[in-house]
């Protein structure tokens, strides 16, 4: 059972997943996740949306705890992505009499993921800015649609300045992990949210009009104290500006002539005076920590072998993900191998071409099979373009 106090009113009520292998079947989360929920305890009581079936039972009983006898007055929804909406039904059957908060696209929406009769008469749905006082504080509600699903709300807590921000702000690791923040923030923001910088900026704009001195996630630990630097890091991250200077090498190889040249690559920017070298391997490494470094840097390296007439797939698929994720604003080094026919470049080429805003390097490596002397020196070259 966890239970927390954030303040006399408003209690944590929701659950650490450390047994998930991977979120959203696709991001490895190697000190799993957390699945967050909160109450208001005043003369009616809220609950802050739910957490996801795997955790329910204990939610449930996080619930009951807090209320220690009394009843729910309201639900409200901010997302309905099913690890926060799978106690929805439950909850209505378990208070009959309690009404469902909401945006009107949730409404429409949520049919589709429950059955619930008398739908209308347990449902309210606010627009923006509009309010639902609770006795002596009240919530005001903020549309966030695409941060990052189109029914997406947040609210605020007028009373104790409290932002319940739904997915943003939110991270990677469970609750009992001691780890740095903006890692695992970084890599869960770019992989889920990344694509929607311009509505994240939107959001942004509102809540730089409202005193916040406390933002409760969905995912990730209560964040009380230095609140500017969570919110510049999203400033930075939405608007796809680079974090920090430095390059990313991002390897595809197949029989490991290609990670050799990649690797020396990364020695010569390192002598080029480069601030910071990130080497990533396609083939073996965490895909979704290598777009978190991807967006990170204000440099990339692209260097990948040729395959059946275009380039090797773990590069096609990285580069595929960066351009869903809406990459740009970042100068590009190509290198490319080949035995016979090098062709990885000009696909390559054709993937970045639909993406805005980059920088590619006039020097493209061309490599036949193993790395020559005289490649290094055109390597060295492109390495001194790269950090300018």
């Amino acid at each position: 059972m966890q239970t927390t106090t954030i303040s006399d009113a408003v209690r944590y009520i929701g659950a650490d997943d450390t047994t998930i292998d991977l979120f959203e079947s696709q991001y490895e989360v190697p000190n799993g996740v957390s699945y967050n929920s909160y109450v208001i305890l005043d003369d009616k009581v809220a609950v802050m949306d739910t957490v996801d079936a795997r955790k329910t039972e204990e939610w449930q009983s996080n619930l009951k705890n807090v209320l220690n006898g009394r009843t729910a007055d309201y639900l409200i929804v901010s997302h309905l992505e099913p690890d926060h909406s799978a106690g929805i039904k439950l909850f209505t059957e378990q208070f009959p009499q309690a009404k469902l908060v909401m945006s009107t696209k949730a409404k429409s929406m949520l049919p589709q993921f429950f059955e619930i009769p008398e739908l209308d008469e347990k449902c309210i749905t606010v627009a923006e800015g509009e309010t639902l006082s609770l006795g002596s504080h009240t919530l005001q509600f903020f549309m966030a649609p695409m941060v990052h699903w189109p029914e997406v709300m947040v609210e605020y807590e007028t009373t104790e300045k409290i932002l319940f921000s739904a997915d943003g702000f939110g991270k990677f690791g469970a609750l009992s992990t001691d780890e740095d923040w903006a890692c695992e923030a970084r890599r869960y923001y770019f992989n889920i949210v990344g694509k929607y910088g311009a509505p994240v900026q939107t959001l942004l704009k509102k809540a730089a009009t409202l005193d916040i001195q406390t933002i409760c996630p969905l995912h990730g630990p209560i964040l009380k104290e230095n609140l500017p630097y969570y919110i510049g890091k999203y400033q930075t991250w939405s608007s796809y500006e680079p974090e920090d200077k430095g390059v990313l090498v991002a390897c595809a190889s197949i029989h490991g002539n290609t990670k050799a040249a990649a690797e020396k690559m990364v020695t010569l920017l390192q002598e080029a005076g480069a601030a910071k070298v990130a080497f990533t391997d396609l083939s073996r490494d965490d895909m979704a920590e290598a777009i978190e470094d991807a967006f990170r840097y204000d440099s990339l390296v692209l260097c990948a072998a040729s395959y059946d007439g275009g380039v090797f797939p773990p590069m096609e698929d990285f580069l595929n993900r960066l351009s869903h994720k809406a990459f740009q604003k970042r100068k590009i080094g190509i290198i490319e191998n080949g035995s016979w026919a090098p062709c990885a470049a000009k696909s390559m080429k054709a993937i970045l071409d639909t993406m805005k805003n980059l920088e590619i390097c006039e020097k493209v490596v061309t490599i036949k099979t193993t790395i020559k002397d005289a490649d290094v020196e055109t390597m060295k070259e492109l390495a001194k373009e790269i950090v300018g």
